[in-house]
């Protein structure tokens, strides 16, 4: 494999840094950033050139990027080893993650909120401040993820065409949008 451009490198440093940022190991999200990039597939050896990571590193790196189903094997004509490749659609990569993040972050803390809330007393007035402080996380987690189901069943282009439409919503809100 050839050398990384400086901008590759930039942008997977980068990328591994903001993976840090989010609780994702950094040599995942290098991998991550290195495999979106590239034009082709690419194989374990070559991402370890590239990165200069351990084998072992990688291949870890790897099958937790397949378990979020950002990344996916592929075969070359002519070559046994498994490829590598990252989902290219920036909008269904971001679905994608979200729906991992909701899965491993947001699903986990609904049901912890509504094991505290069947856990309170309702006729104890001590329990009546934290029930309701609870009641209204679990409303806002629930209206949040009614919003998520809905728009991470539309196609990439709808998305996109929501996206777009932001300024026109916020004009119809009497909001400025600034």
């Amino acid at each position: 494999m050839s050398p990384l451009s400086p901008v590759t490198q930039k942008f997977v440093l980068h990328w591994g840094e903001m993976g840090a940022r989010w609780g994702i190991n950094r040599t995942m999200a290098q991998i991550h950033a290195l495999l979106f990039l590239s034009e082709k597939p690419l194989h374990a050896e070559d991402i370890c050139e590239a990165l200069g990571v351990a084998r072992s590193n990688a291949s870890t790196s790897l099958r937790e990027l397949q378990n979020w189903q950002v990344v996916k094997i592929t075969h070359v004509m002519g070559d046994r080893r498994d490829h590598f490749e990252a989902i290219k659609d920036v909008f269904e990569m971001f679905r994608t993650i979200a729906i991992e993040r909701k899965k491993r972050e947001v699903d986990p803390t609904l049901g912890a909120l509504r094991e505290c809330i069947a856990e309170t007393d309702p006729a104890d007035p001590s329990d009546a401040y934290t029930r309701q402080r609870l009641k209204d996380l679990e409303e806002f987690f629930e209206t949040g993820n009614h919003w998520f189901e809905k728009v991470s069943r539309l196609p990439s282009g709808r998305v996109r065409q929501a996206m777009k439409l932001g300024d026109k919503l916020f004009s119809l809100l009497g909001l400025s949008g600034d």
